[in-house]
């Protein structure tokens, strides 16, 4: 966790592989089902461009250093446009994270770890933490879409992408940060 911290608190970024993350976290006896709950999320319909690519259920949590996190009752998610000039500026209401996917060791694990590595540099006492699962469908014939989609700043001191699955991709410059093909 220190070289994370350290990279996070040098370069405001820090990227970590699989292998990495999985030593992080330790062992979660309920990581094939967190995983497979990406398979049953609803369609984002607040994509301003029209698009039904993206599907995606979120949750709130909060967190304090030495507690248990817990979760908060369903709110919506909302950026200003300041920070999401496509899709903010209004309240965003999706399906919500399963209850057993939201209190179940995965997501209990990487909400304490995330907390213990954040408040390492921001000693932080009552965390607002949002979740979100989401999936981008790429379609035969059609470019993929990134995630988050167009440019914009998420208005949150951190923030942990973890991707848990790729299938179906055209590798083409997917790994180019490494070298691999």
């Amino acid at each position: 966790m220190n070289g994370l911290a350290e990279a996070l608190a040098a370069d405001g970024f820090a990227f970590a592989r699989s292998a990495a993350m999985h030593a992080l976290f330790g062992p979660m006896e309920d990581w094939q089902a967190f995983a497979a709950s990406w398979n049953d999320l609803g369609l984002d319909t607040y994509m301003a461009d029209g698009g039904r690519y993206r599907k995606r259920r979120h949750a709130a949590f909060g967190a304090r250093a030495g507690e248990p996190t817990h979760r908060k009752p369903a709110q919506p998610h909302f950026q200003s446009r300041d920070y999401n000039p496509l899709n903010g500026g209004i309240a965003r209401w999706f399906d919500p994270v399963l209850p057993e996917v939201g209190a179940g060791p995965a997501m209990t694990t990487i909400l304490t770890t995330c907390r213990d590595l954040f408040e390492r540099l921001a000693p932080t006492r009552d965390w607002h933490v949002e979740v979100h699962q989401f999936r981008i469908e790429a379609r035969s014939g059609q470019a993929g879409r990134p995630t988050p989609e167009g440019m914009h700043r998420d208005g949150v001191d951190f923030v942990l992408v973890l991707l848990i699955g790729r299938r179906n991709i055209h590798r083409r410059n997917v790994d180019q940060h490494d070298g691999r093909s």
